[in-house]
Formats: structure tokens, C-alpha cells, sequence
């Protein structure tokens, strides 16, 4: 344990030396006249590029790209996870949103979860262990995009996944210290520390490669059987065995019987670009287009970016849309959400009218959207020069879920029963099959002219909604490029408690924003708390594409 300790404080020393070191924050972006493909992993964007190289369309990329994130950022995503995804190829008139979001097991209910007298969940139930595993849809929701949206093979786009599966993946400092960070949480389940750690219980160094010959294997049986090779059969079988004897509740039944959804995107515009996103069971691209709905009402380019009159609208207009978002957002096959009302210009010019310039809100309180109706993750973007555009965020939840590795499959499971609320009477509690809230927001963003402009994506939990619309912000408000927009500082706050800002935020508007009367949380200066944002943009007047990736994960763009 003492050792342990010894590594953990390493770790943070190694992570604070490179968060300092203004070098590493550059050479993320990438620029092509053909395609180009940011994520969250240098390896992965390279495996996407090379798939469009290759002739594959910009599904065949994304898809290649996902699979191989899901061995090379094992800790945020992968096969036994889900998450969200938004296509607009060329040839389409209108965009497509694949929701392979995970779902609570047949078994499940609102009274699901063990709680103590004060209504807390007992011994950690939503977050280690069986019953904070959701049923996954990661491997329905790739396998249907490729199948109906691709053109190549199942063999083509998951052999490079499988080839860095077998070879090893490299450990990052980022990596290192994501271990570390859940070094307890790997220990508590052995099949996991076989894999993560080394023999005695020691975190790989930085440099070192994790070899994850089970998971090529896994691999190889979905290039074999498809979906049914991972929903039926050994795979199932090994996967229900490790849920059941960890206390969760997932049944064969459940496997074979899960069902993605077929979605039409939410859509609003922003000082007349347009934004397609996703819509429940993720609240993402509804609170987004709220949120920029809100903003549109003030001339962010007069007031300036990142002083602190805009940072004190943008602080209010999130308490705002927070507090909408706790009293009405779920699956919408289970409760009926004001989604028109929600996106409302109209709707949101009444909560512009709340927000005074000169001080916050002390309390804020939902809204009423319904008189405005008419009848830790991981973000990918593709893009090319035909206009073909994917996004997809995809999640196991906290790094590495929920601590349950199925043995001889390298599966990591998700803890997302996490995001539904553990008692009964929320719009969000536990039913059979529903699924979990979510804030995942893949975005799609189309010019003035209707043509397709840039692919957006972040994880973060709900940092995901406010970081993805900043960005936007910058580029549209601010002219900035894309990479200058992710670079720039973030804020972040819900309905109640402080605002949580980046350290680079300057002084001059740190002070002010007390004077107005704000709390303020500071954190890092590039701190992973605000998400990792991957996106590309094309630039119709020089012809190029233009891809931006994040210093705050070890994301990077690759394009030709």
C-alpha cells in the first residue's frame, strides 16, 4: 500500500510538470483538403484517417475510430458501455441519431437501490459493483451505423482495434494517472487488476504498453457473429455470469433483447448557424440549444470573450437551464418532456429577462416550457471534404466504470444506473428498460448557407452541455478557429452552488465576478473537469478542413 501511495504521489507530480508546460498544449490540431478525424487518442485519429485513405466514407472511419478507442482509452468507453451518435452524409436530407444508450435490466425498479435513512445509496450500489451496471449498447449502435451508413466491412474497420488490442497500448501520463486515481477501485475486483495493473499490484509506468489479448479476442468474435456474437452466446454468457456474481441483476433475456433507437435530432439555430444534436434520453442537445437560445438575446462579441460580463451571462443562463433540466428531463418513451417548449426562442427570451448584468440570481427556479410547445466519456468527429459528417460520444460512465471486468473478454462495465435517480417519484428513477439520463451531446453544426460547417463533441458528464456551447460560442461570437476556441478558458455551473472557473481566467475578471457577488470555484488551467473537446470544421473559402483536439485528454486530430 505504502508503495502504492508512492506511485499515486508520482503520478500527480508527473501530471502537474506537463500541465504546466505550455508545449504540450499545441501541435493537437491537424488541417486537410480531404478529411480529417479528431479523438481522444492520437492512435485512434490515425486509424480513422487511414480507413478514409483506404476509400471508407466517414462512417467507416468513425466507427474504426471508435472501436479502436475503446482498446486505446479503455477507462472511458468501450464495448461494455454505450452512448450517442448523429450522422449527416451528404446525401442526406436530414441528419440521424443512433442512440445506443445503455437500459436498466428487466429486473430493475424504482425501489432498486439499497438506502439508508437519509435516502443515500448503501455501500456505493450506483457506482461499484452488478447493480450499477445498465445493459449496453455500445456494439448495437457501431454495428447498425456501419451496416446501414457505411461500406466496409466489419473485418476492415475493427482489425486496426485489434491489432492495438495485441500489440499493447501505450501508457500516457494521462493514463498513468487515471490508474492511479482508481488504483482502489481496480484492486477491489481481481479480473481487472490482471489486466491494469502489474504482477503485485503495481500501475504501469509511463512508456509502458498494457497488452489486452482477451479483449482482440472478443474483438475477433464480433468480426465473426456481429451483433449476436457479443449479445449471444459465450460472450453473453460470460458477461451475465461476472454481473450476477458481482450483485447485479442482467439476464441473457436482457442481452438479446436490447434495442437501439432510431432518432430524429434536436434542432435550433444560433445566430443563424444551425445545430443538430441529440435528443432524450440525453438531455445534451436540448440544454444546448437552450443554453445558446439564452445567449443569442446578448451581444457576446461587444462585451469580449471571456470577461467577465460575458462570463457572468453565461454563469446565469446555466443556472437557468440546470434547474429545467432536473424537473423535466428523461427518457421520453417514460415521461413526457417539453422538448419544443424547451428549445423555444420565445421561451428562451423570457429567461434572458431574469438575468440581471450586474449581479447573479440568489435562487433560481424552473421554468414553465410546456405554454411554448406547439402540438471520466469520449467524443469522436469525422469530417470530409463532401460534406459527410459523424459525431459520436460513447461512455462506460466513471473511468473505468463500474469496476466489473468479465473475465477472458477484457469487457469493461459500465456503472451507468448511475445517472438514473435512486428513488422512486423522479422523472429519472429506475424502471424496467428505460433509459438513463444522460448529457452526452454529439453536435453537428450547419453554416448560414445550410451547408454542413463542423462536427462537436465532448465528454464531461454535464460540463459536456455548457463546454460544447462555449466552444460554439467562440467561433461564431468570437471568430475564433476551432483549436483557439477548445484552448480557450471554460466555466462551468448548475441551478445552486459556486461558479467553477479555469485558472487562466484573469484576474481582473476573477475580481470582478466576486465583486458582482459570485462564488467561485478555481480549478486547473487545463483541467479534464471541463471535458475534452473534438471537432472539426471546414472552411468553405480556402477549402480546407480544419480539426481541433484537446490538451485537457490526450486527444489529437489526424488529417490528408
Amino acid at each position: 500500500m505504502r508503495k502504492a501511495i508512492l506511485v499515486s504521489i508520482m503520478a500527480l507530480m508527473i501530471v502537474a510538470m506537463f500541465a504546466v508546460n505550455p508545449l504540450n498544449l499545441y501541435g493537437r490540431d491537424a488541417e486537410g483538403r480531404n478529411g480529417v478525424v479528431a479523438a481522444a487518442k492520437p492512435e485512434a485519429s490515425e486509424v480513422g484517417v487511414k480507413i478514409l485513405e483506404m476509400g471508407g466514407n466517414a462512417v467507416d472511419a468513425a466507427i474504426a475510430t471508435a472501436f479502436a478507442l475503446g482498446v486505446l482509452e479503455p477507462n472511458a468507453s468501450g464495448l461494455g458501455g454505450g452512448g450517442f451518435m448523429i450522422i449527416k452524409l451528404a446525401n442526406m436530407d436530414d441528419a440521424v441519431v443512433i442512440d445506443f444508450r445503455e437500459t436498466a435490466p428487466s429486473a430493475a425498479g424504482p425501489t432498486f437501490f439499497n438506502l439508508d435513512e437519509r435516502n443515500r445509496v448503501i455501500n456505493y450500489e450506483t457506482i461499484i459493483g452488478g447493480k450499477a451496471i445498465g445493459v449496453p449498447g455500445e456494439v448495437a449502435g457501431l454495428l447498425y451505423a456501419l451496416e446501414n451508413f457505411g461500406t466496409m466491412s466489419r473485418a476492415q474497420v475493427i482489425q486496426p482495434a485489434i491489432e492495438w488490442a495485441e500489440k499493447g497500448i501505450p501508457v500516457t501520463v494521462n493514463l498513468f494517472s487515471i490508474i492511479n486515481d482508481n488504483y482502489e477501485k481496480i484492486m477491489m475486483m481481481e479480473n481487472g487488476a490482471e489486466l491494469y495493473l502489474k504482477d503485485g499490484g503495481i500501475p504501469y509506468e509511463i512508456g509502458e504498453t498494457i497488452v489486452l489479448k482477451d479483449l482482440a479476442n472478443t474483438l475477433r468474435i464480433i468480426v465473426e457473429k456481429g451483433k449476436d456474437g457479443f449479445y449471444k452466446g459465450e460472450i453473453a454468457e460470460k458477461i451475465v455470469a461476472e454481473v450476477q456474481k458481482r450483485g447485479g441483476v442482467i439476464t441473457l433475456e436482457d442481452l438479446a433483447n436490447y434495442d437501439l433507437q432510431i432518432r430524429k435530432p434536436v434542432v435550433g439555430t444560433y445566430r443563424d448557424y444551425t445545430i443538430l444534436s441529440v435528443p432524450p434520453a440525453s438531455s445534451g442537445g436540448t440544454h444546448i440549444i437552450e443554453l445558446l437560445n439564452i445567449m443569442e438575446n446578448f451581444d457576446l462579441a461587444a462585451l469580449g470573450d471571456n470577461t467577465p460580463e460575458t462570463l457572468h451571462l453565461w454563469s446565469e443562463a446555466m443556472k437557468l437551464i440546470f434547474a429545467d433540466r432536473a424537473k423535466y428531463m428523461a427518457d421520453t418513451a417514460f415521461v413526457d418532456v417539453p422538448l419544443t417548449g424547451l428549445t423555444s426562442k420565445e421561451y428562451a427570451r423570457t429567461l434572458a429577462a431574469k438575468i440581471d448584468p450586474s449581479k447573479p440570481m440568489e435562487s433560481v427556479a424552473a421554468g414553465d416550457p410546456w405554454q411554448y410547445e406547439s402540438g471520466s466519456t469520449t467524443h469522436l468527429s469525422v469530417m470530409d471534404k463532401e460534406g459527410n459528417m459523424v459525431a459520436i460520444t460513447k461512455s462506460i460512465n466513471y473511468f473505468f466504470g463500474s469496476g466489473v471486468v468479465v473475465p477472458g473478454t477484457g469487457i469493461i462495465m459500465n456503472n451507468h444506473m448511475d445517472d438514473f435517480v435512486p428513488t422512486p417519484g423522479s422523472a429519472n428513477s429506475v424502471e424496467p428498460g428505460k433509459r438513463p439520463l444522460s448529457s452526452m451531446s454529439p453536435t453537428l453544426v450547419l453554416d448560414p448557407q445550410g451547408r454542413p460547417y463542423m462536427t462537436i463533441g465532448s465528454p464531461g458528464a454535464t460540463r459536456i452541455i455548457t463546454t460544447v456551447a462555449q466552444v460554439i460560442s467562440n467561433i461564431i461570437d468570437h471568430g475564433m478557429t476551432i483549436q483557439q476556441a477548445i484552448l480557450a478558458p471554460r466555466v462551468f455551473r448548475t441551478a445552486s452552488g459556486p461558479m467553477s472557473i479555469e485558472g487562466r481566467i484573469s484576474i481582473n475578471a476573477y475580481n470582478k465576478l466576486l465583486e458582482m457577488g459570485h462564488q467561485l470555484t478555481v480549478r486547473g488551467d487545463y483541467d479534464a473537469y471541463f471535458g475534452g473537446v473534438h471537432g472539426v470544421l471546414y472552411n468553405y473559402d480556402i477549402g480546407i478542413l480544419f480539426g481541433g483536439a484537446d490538451p485537457r485528454r490526450d486527444g489529437q486530430a489526424f488529417a490528408f
